[in-house]
């Protein structure tokens, strides 16, 4: 594995996969409360996994233009180390967000032509990084997580103002070339390394994080 790139793996739903990406040494887990999504953890369960990770790995809470009530109710029971906001969430929500529970804040963009980009300059004034992730069908009930791809050109000559993390269809196969062509330094991926949608596989997590 390259010393420099750091992975983030969403959609952790048990302690087992979290031991699996923290034994492989994945910098983040995505704790994923969104209640369509097959990979989406109540509050309790979260509070456990977190617990049972400790600081062996970065927690991130990924929600979807949440409500503060529903904020509250997590950053107050489930220990984390950011928010990641994968919704319509405007700039002034996310620092409004950031103000109030004192996280850093993750935004979510999602890519599919070149005029999407516009928002990577708006959101990195006020976020502490993106994660620039393929926009979804306008079939798909999820903002994310759908194992698809953008074109990465899109971002190739790009000069980011904060931190990223580059998400979409990436699996052992593509992740060296996509690190190659848009140089990033941050990867995120889910259905990648999972056997079906909400467990991971320890082979797949094992061979992700050796191909890079």
């Amino acid at each position: 594995m390259r010393s420099k790139i750091r992975v983030k793996i969403c959609g952790i739903t048990n302690k087992q996969d979290m031991d699996a990406i923290i034994k492989y040494d994945a910098y983040y887990a995505g704790l994923m409360f969104f209640e369509k999504s097959p990979r989406f953890v109540e509050t309790k369960l979260a509070r456990q996994l977190s617990l049972h990770a400790g600081d062996k790995i970065k927690k991130v809470a990924v929600a979807v233009n949440p409500d503060t009530r529903f904020l509250d109710e997590i950053v107050e029971n489930v220990p984390l180390d950011f928010i990641q906001l994968h919704g319509e969430e405007t700039p002034e929500r996310v620092k409004e967000i950031k103000l109030k529970y004192q996280l850093p804040v993750i935004k979510a963009i999602g890519i599919s032509e070149a005029k999407d980009l516009k928002l990577v300059s708006i959101f990195s004034e006020v976020s502490d990084q993106l994660l620039i992730d393929a926009k979804p069908p306008k079939s798909s009930i999820l903002p994310g997580g759908n194992g698809l791809s953008f074109d990465w050109n899109l971002i190739k000559n790009i000069e980011f103002d904060c931190p990223w993390l580059l998400a979409g269809g990436l699996n052992s196969k593509n992740a060296v070339n996509a690190i190659d062509l848009t140089g990033a330094t941050q990867l995120d991926l889910s259905s990648g390394v999972e056997r079906s949608p909400g467990v991971k596989d320890e082979n797949k997590i094992a061979s992700f994080m050796s191909s890079i």
